[in-house]
């Protein structure tokens, strides 16, 4: 399971969050994404301040750790009750 990594951002920069994982933190693009369908997402810094940036890339708020990685998947165990 894929923590968050902690990263210092400062105010009104401009940063690329990796989408395809294969940055050499997994989280800012360092461009080893290219040759593949996957395109960083640009974001602006809005606070001089550490960060916990996504790793697991199933967060839904983008590029910050929304605590996905941690939420258990629901198995389908409907074949059972046949």
């Amino acid at each position: 399971m894929p923590h968050p990594v902690k990263t210092y951002l400062n105010k009104g920069e401009t940063y690329q969050f990796c989408n395809c994982g294969k940055s050499a933190d997994g989280v800012l693009c360092d461009g080893s994404h290219k040759g593949t369908k996957f395109i960083p997402t640009e974001f602006i810094a809005t606070r001089n301040s550490e960060f916990l940036l996504c790793l697991c890339k199933k967060t839904t708020c983008t590029w910050q750790c929304d605590g996905a990685h941690a939420k258990r998947e629901q198995l389908d165990l409907s074949f059972l009750s046949d």
